[in-house]
């Protein structure tokens, strides 16, 4: 579950995280600003997202999420990466490279980014949008954009 945030913005989302988690999510936020600049940053439920992505299920429940997602737990920090191809989670074809991360379908959960390497992070970040992109993913603000039409 996601910790509830008061703030308004990316900047004031890490400036309010405790240290040394703010180190830590500073240089993840500057590593997927660099390896993703086209992904907008904003503050997503409680978290950092990167772009944004819109969803529909067979049910016909919809929504938005983001495309890469970034969030300070009370015992780890999670990055989200929401790609998936060939049925299976972008994420979980880095395990074997994090072995120090815990893994899950789309979440890598790591105490401090020592514990993990950076470049492959990096590798991970760039192919789950490149993934998303590929697959056609509609970005949130061209649905709502096409719907106000």
């Amino acid at each position: 579950m996601f910790k509830t945030t008061t703030a308004k913005t990316p900047a004031e989302y890490i400036r309010m995280q405790p240290e040394p988690r703010r180190t830590d999510i500073a240089k993840l936020h500057a590593l997927i600003r660099k390896t993703v600049p086209h992904l907008k940053p904003h503050i997503q439920i409680g978290m950092l997202g990167y772009g944004s992505y819109h969803y529909r299920y067979a049910s016909g429940r919809e929504g938005d999420w983001a495309i890469i997602g970034l969030a300070n737990q009370k015992n780890y920090i999670s990055l989200y990466v929401m790609a998936a191809e060939g049925g299976r989670y972008i994420a979980e074809k880095y395990k074997k490279e994090l072995p120090k991360a815990s893994i899950g379908k789309s979440c890598i959960r790591f105490r401090r980014l020592l514990d993990v390497d950076a470049a492959v992070l990096a590798r991970l970040i760039k192919e789950g949008a490149q993934v998303m992109q590929k697959a056609g993913a509609q970005s949130a603000e061209a649905v709502r954009s096409a719907r106000a039409k």
